[in-house]
């Protein structure tokens, strides 16, 4: 299993938590998306958590194409 730098991708509040705190936490515990970005994310898709932005269908869709263009090279 690969394993993650928590510090690089998550804002320095976050990066001590637990992985299921991590998920329920709002998107703006990802490093680089503003309270903004997560305001956004809601009014767009009802993103409220980490977690909902994980199982949002559209970045399930764009990871599976990336994956197929990675299998193809």
């Amino acid at each position: 299993m690969a394993s993650i730098d928590l510090a690089k991708v998550l804002d320095k509040a976050w990066a001590d938590k637990s992985l299921p705190e991590i998920l329920d936490a709002p998107v703006g515990a990802l490093k680089g998306v503003s309270d903004r970005d997560g305001e956004l994310l809601q009014e767009a898709f009802g993103i409220k958590t980490v977690r909902d932005f994980a199982e949002l269908k559209y970045v399930r869709w764009a990871q599976a194409l990336a994956a197929l263009d990675a299998t193809a090279k």
